[in-house]
């Protein structure tokens, strides 16, 4: 049954599952300041990483259904595991049902389609959460893009859960660090270029680079995904319209409030206001 929405223009919603999408936010935020902005954590439920296509697919629905109600027309996944589980079934099954007017877009996408452009010896890694390791979706990705690149992956369980305990710089993730990048390399010794596949691992970007031997490009998302957003409201000007331009950003969460506010510190150089909703 098709659900009645609001029609109105309205901010760009941005979900993830935990805190890590607030580096994509940042990002997108510096990039298009002029844009009014919904951040949704889903942050009761969080890791996303470890469960089930299915029960990703409905947690990242009910997220979506609830930004659209919130007004977005337009809703970023910047989540890997929300990108690569649910983001395609949502896009072809959902929004004919729930408004074909309105999208969804995803952060796998545009981080691979300049990878053609970085790597020298198209042999190319992924560190990346489980889920998403599991799910294929960078090989597939860049496989339609580019099918000469081999493509490695390497799941990182224990970064996610070392960054929300505030134990990014702290002295014993320097081993895990160097373990999950050690073990990728391993896989193929000719990679060149490594894909941060996980919107928390940009808090580890000091350790990483510590670690990656010299000659290895280490990408980060939060740029590529805020250039790419930039270049598809100018290439549909229609969408364009429907998102509102007055420079604000609120803060939705699943989780307590005062929990939400000490944890996005951790991601944001900037105290925020936030509400408690529920999915």
């Amino acid at each position: 049954m098709k659900q009645t929405l609001p029609s109105a223009s309205g901010p760009i919603g941005v979900f993830d599952s935990g805190y890590g999408g607030l580096t994509i936010l940042s990002k997108i935020r510096e990039a298009l300041p002029e844009y009014d902005y919904i951040y949704l954590g889903d942050n009761a439920r969080t890791p996303y990483g470890t469960r089930s296509f299915e029960i990703v697919y409905e947690f990242t629905l009910q997220a979506v259904t609830k930004l659209f109600g919130m007004g977005c027309h337009l809703v970023i996944l910047a989540c890997n595991t929300a990108s690569a589980k649910a983001l395609r079934s949502i896009q072809m099954n959902d929004l004919p049902l729930l408004d074909p007017e309105r999208r969804v877009l995803g952060v796998i996408r545009p981080t691979v389609e300049c990878i053609g452009d970085i790597t020298r010896s198209r042999h190319i890694g992924v560190l990346a959460t489980s889920g998403t390791i599991k799910s294929e979706s960078y090989p597939l990705e860049v496989h339609k893009l580019f099918p000469d690149i081999k493509v490695s992956g390497e799941a990182c369980p224990l970064w996610v859960p070392l960054v929300e305990n505030n134990e990014a710089q702290g002295e014993g993730t320097d081993y895990f660090v160097r373990k999950y990048i050690n073990e990728l390399l391993a896989k193929d010794q000719l990679i060149d270029t490594v894909i941060l596949g996980c919107t928390h691992y940009p808090l580890l970007l000091p350790k990483i680079q510590q670690y990656m031997p010299e000659g290895i490009t280490t990408v980060s998302q939060g740029e590529l995904v805020a250039s790419s957003l930039k270049d598809y409201l100018r290439r549909h000007p229609e969408m364009d319209k429907k998102c509102t331009k007055g420079g604000r950003c609120v803060y939705r969460t699943t989780e307590a409030e005062d929990k939400f506010i000490e944890s996005a510190s951790t991601f944001l150089n900037e105290s925020v206001r936030v509400e408690r909703i529920e999915l």
